[in-house]
């Protein structure tokens, strides 16, 4: 990236193309923007007003598809006499990033989930000579499945068009669109005969759609209030329209196989499996009915839908399904496998004879024993070659494409994970995925199309985002000290040394994960169920986080007034606080097991009354940790008082219990202000007392029992009703302060 030199002077670094494997795919030629040049013109300059007010008319725009002779995007950006940067790109996200680039390292400036620094230099710097850059990915992908669901289930419009811009900032042009389509699928339901009860009993509520969508689970959170459907296919309209208009591929959904209990009513002859349980869940609430792809049936049901799809939300010809997606598939039979991957394409191409099959590769990793080559080769060559997309979802820790020589022949592309459940911790696997793509780019006969990201969940870790979209522009590895030094300084408008210092360190130790097979979902034990076995370990030496800490709290009374500063002292903060619940848990262990009621009871007291309260107080004061936003956005999407508390139950369940007994417990975690104080410290609470209790009655700690005790705490949160603040509350420094001087202290003689 181009970077201003110390005397000012502007360094152009000119970005050349590699050839990769697109040029191997002419069937994938046609996936490309269907706005024209000026619609994607007049979409960047939109953009710019909302994110840069009256500045943005220093800014020219023009998009040029005839720019690119390959299908890969490029910008190029030069200074006017009178100070304006001219930027031509070949798309309308090509100009987007391409401007983003500009304003981080020319003009210092930086957009992320949380808060901007905006801060632009009057007048703009100057560009001495052409600014191009390019990407050697035909393909930015972005989302998960999953994301729907622990992330934007409540999103209103004017959150999706954040939500685009910063996609369009990041030169994401391959995005997943599944809003909406549960209306698509009840017109398609009644077509086939099917009444409303039997319908209603299938879809699940707005936060568990995603395992509806591929036949994890059924009903649970439900039933689907009419108004939802209405209101999500009005948004799944705007967020289509905004995303064509930058020059997007937006991703539809299509069929899986995946059908309602009542299809076995109108066609009792039909070939369905049932399957088992899905991750604890009875069958109450999974064991979902699958049609064999290749039943005549399967071919109606999967081209009514498309028909659908494409009827109302048009198309750009790629879509996405999962079959077996967590679910082990009735036969190992190579001949089953490719048929059902023919099956399941020909109900696409019989609607779209141009269409292109986007499948997540999840399915390989976490079913490989029953993925061996035999099986996966068949899966995927069910489909002619090219006209499949595997998402190597994983490739940061898990890369399927190195041991399936580049998944057999079809294109894919290699993905960064980094989240499970939209957890809060720190983590990052910068290392792997500065240096990732590039490898697989050179693997033997690679077939790989592009890079994405695909995190469970969104709005947190906002760096290694920033840090993979920008590799997408980049020919080679990044030096990761030099480029987070530039993040630091950009993110808060200063040049403090102690703030490339800071992140420096946390990118050496939390974000530089080396553990291998890690999968990170957040074990730590202030967010788990208390019990005598959980896991403390880190991938990382908390001194360097430490260091961190005290260097951002030294620096921080002049910076408070940034949003992004403030923010970051939270999360800072919280991290340095979450590492310390383990070790007052390892105390609380110790002083049990030795039978010390005094070392118990300081442990558990300081835990109890002392950390989690002020965490709490420490999150609340911080708009982007707040439990009442997640809640009040989830009940102003319901008409009445009834589906308001349908959707306030369901955001609560789905980050807490994740089903009706804690079928999926804790796994999408978040630390969030009230959420802190109702639920995870109420927990430690009855555990320490629970000891106390136990070791003042010489009585041995039984698991099981207090497993049903804290039960009654956890359903009921998901039940109390209560509401939480939507604003922020308390200063934010004088809080971080006092648990600085508190417990940096205690923190070093952990070490």
């Amino acid at each position: 990236m181009p970077l201003r030199s110390g005397r000012g002077v502007v360094l152009l670094v000119a970005f050349s193309f590699i050839v990769t494997a697109q040029c191997k795919f002419p069937t994938l030629d046609h996936l490309k923007p269907t706005a024209s040049d000026k619609t994607q013109g007049r979409a960047v300059v939109s953009l710019l007003k909302r994110l840069l007010g009256n500045r943005s008319t220093e800014f020219i725009v023009s998009v040029k598809r005839s720019l690119s002779n390959d299908s890969l995007d490029v910008c190029e950006l030069r200074s006017t006499k009178n100070n304006k940067i001219v930027a031509t790109g070949s798309t309308g996200v090509a100009v987007a990033s391409g401007i983003y680039n500009y304003l981080k390292y020319f003009c210092n400036c930086h957009v992320s989930w949380f808060g901007d620094q905006l801060n632009l230099p009057r007048p703009l710097p100057r560009l001495s000579g052409v600014l191009r850059i390019n990407s050697q990915h035909r393909f930015r992908y972005y989302q998960n499945v999953c994301t729907v669901s622990y992330s934007s289930v409540w999103w209103d419009w004017p959150r999706w068009e954040r939500e685009i811009d910063w996609m369009a900032l990041n030169g994401i042009n391959l995005p997943l669109a599944f809003t909406g389509q549960e209306f698509l699928w009840q017109e398609v339901y009644r077509t086939l005969g099917l009444n409303q009860s039997e319908i209603e009993e299938f879809f699940s509520g707005p936060a568990f759609l995603a395992w509806n969508r591929m036949g994890n689970m059924v009903k649970f959170g439900g039933p689907l209030p009419q108004s939802w459907h209405a209101k999500q296919l009005y948004l799944q309209f705007k967020i289509l329209g905004r995303m064509r208009s930058f020059g997007m591929i937006p991703v539809l959904p299509a069929f899986s196989g995946n059908i309602p209990k009542g299809i076995l009513r109108l066609y009792p002859k039909a070939n369905v499996t049932r399957l088992g349980p899905w991750s604890h869940f009875n069958c109450s609430y999974s064991c979902s009915y699958i049609l064999d792809p290749r039943d005549p049936l399967f071919l109606q049901i999967g081209s009514l839908f498309l028909s659908q799809v494409v009827k109302q939300f048009g198309t750009d010809h790629i879509y996405n399904t999962d079959t077996f997606n967590e679910m082990i598939p009735p036969s190992s039979d190579p001949t089953y496998l490719s048929a059902v991957s023919s099956s399941v394409f020909a109900s696409m191409t019989a609607v779209d004879p141009q269409a292109i099959w986007l499948m997540q590769g999840w399915l390989f990793f976490s079913a490989a024993t029953f993925w061996r080559p035999a099986q996966i080769k068949a899966l995927l060559h069910g489909v002619p070659l090219g006209r499949m997309i595997v998402l190597d979802l994983f490739a940061e820790t898990e890369p399927i494409f190195s041991y399936t020589e580049s998944f057999y022949g079809q294109p894919f592309i290699w993905c960064m994970l980094n989240n499970f459940g939209g957890n809060s911790g720190f983590f990052g696997t910068v290392e792997s995925i500065n240096s990732g793509p590039f490898k697989a780019l050179k693997f033997p006969n690679s077939t790989m199309v592009g890079v994405g990201m695909t995190p469970e969940g969104i709005e947190q870790n906002p760096v290694v985002y920033e840090l993979m979209s920008e590799l997408a522009w980049r020919k080679e590895p990044v030096n990761l000290a030099k480029w987070v030094s530039l993040y630091a300084m950009r993110r808060y408008g200063s040049t403090h040394e102690n703030l490339p210092a800071a992140w420096r360190l946390l990118f050496a130790s939390v974000y530089n994960c080396t553990v291998s097979h890690y999968r990170n979902h957040n074990h730590s034990p202030l967010v788990r169920r208390p019990s005598f076995h959980m896991n403390t370990d880190l991938w990382y030496d908390p001194a360097a986080l430490y260091k961190a800490w005290k260097l951002i709290i030294d620096v921080a009374p002049s910076l408070m007034s940034k949003e992004t500063f403030r923010c970051d002292v939270v999360d800072v903060t919280r991290q340095v606080l979450q590492v310390l619940t383990s070790t007052f848990y390892l105390d609380i262990l110790k002083a049990f097991h030795s039978q010390k009621m005094s070392d118990l009871l300081t442990a558990g007291g300081v835990l109890v009354y002392d950390l989690l309260p002020e965490l709490n107080r420490l999150l609340s004061s911080d708009g982007n940790f707040l439990l009442g936003t997640w809640l009040e956005r989830a009940r102003s999407l319901g008409l009445d008082e009834k589906e308001k508390q349908l959707y306030d139950v369901n955001a609560r369940n789905q980050i807490t219990l994740w089903g009706p007994s804690g079928e999926i417990l804790d796994y999408a975690n978040k630390q969030w202000g009230g959420l802190m104080e109702d639920y995870y410290a109420q927990r430690w609470g009855l555990f320490v007392s629970t000891l106390v209790e136990c070791l003042d009655r010489g009585q041995p700690f039984k698991q099981d029992a207090f497993n049903q005790a804290v039960f009654q705490i956890e359903k009921g949160f998901v039940y109390n009703g209560r509401k939480y603040p939507t604003k922020p509350q308390g200063d934010t420094f004088e809080i971080a302060h006092r648990i600085f001087l508190k417990y940096y202290p205690q923190a070093l003689k952990r070490l």
